[in-house]
């Protein structure tokens, strides 16, 4: 083989488009959007996975997922939509019938705002798009520590969850769950966010209104306290 033969193939081997290394799960929220801060400076090339489920605030949310990647310079982003979680119902999220209360933090019960068996759903599409671009890791913002206690959101669950992508994927397949903010309360969730320059202006959190954020949701008080307790002020504003 000729020199100039051997020069053109290196030429189309690495002009050819490299696989990504990760799947991150944006949601639009500070949780997610410092868990792509985090997945970004872990890779070299990652996709972003927005999942729509039929909530209320929808649009901004789509929104806040957008500029997030789009901050990134993420090509390659996919949008779908899982309404058929507002059909079946049981969240205020998704449910007109039920009110978003207001936030009580010192609660232990599980709030009306869980969408049950949300996160599942959502690893699943994540597992199949994994599993086709041959990423080998899903980064997912779930918080345990200082949520609202969400069952979806255990670190067990995930674990779990992991062993069932292993049991029913391709033999070759190898993808990992990756949750980098599990163990963290939202105060260290702020302080990450900053030390990465995540753009956390641009996340979306409020449960009830596409706006201004209301202030007094389980996620706007979440955010807000995490904010305080880290000695920050957050960059969106709040009708209370």
């Amino acid at each position: 083989m000729d020199n100039s033969l051997k020069e053109e193939s290196n030429l189309s081997v690495s002009a050819s488009p490299r696989l990504p290394d990760a799947v991150c799960l944006v949601s639009g929220g500070m949780d997610s959007c410092v868990t792509a801060a985090i997945a970004n400076s872990e890779n070299k090339e990652l996709t972003f996975l927005h999942v729509s489920y039929g909530q209320l605030t929808e649009e901004r949310e789509r929104k806040a997922f957008n500029d997030i990647a789009d901050f990134y310079n993420i090509e390659k982003r996919l949008d779908v939509s899982i309404e058929y979680l507002a059909k079946i119902g049981g969240s205020s999220l998704t449910d007109k019938d039920i009110e978003v209360t207001e936030a009580n933090l010192s609660s232990k019960d599980i709030p009306s705002s869980y969408v049950p068996f949300r996160n599942a759903n959502m690893l699943a599409i994540a597992t199949s798009w994994a599993e086709v671009i041959k990423a080998e890791k899903i980064y997912i913002g779930a918080v345990a520590e200082d949520s609202s206690g969400y069952p979806d959101c255990r670190p067990e669950f995930f674990k779990s969850f992991e062993k069932t992508i292993e049991t029913g994927t391709k033999p070759e397949t190898r993808i990992k769950i990756e949750t980098p903010i599990i163990d963290l309360t939202k105060a260290e969730i702020v302080k990450k966010g900053t030390e990465l320059n995540a753009p956390i202006h641009l996340s979306w959190s409020c449960y009830r209104s596409e706006d201004m954020a209301c202030g007094t949701c389980d996620s706007c008080a979440l955010r807000l306290r995490g904010f305080k307790q880290a000695g920050g002020i957050d960059p969106i504003q709040y009708k209370k």
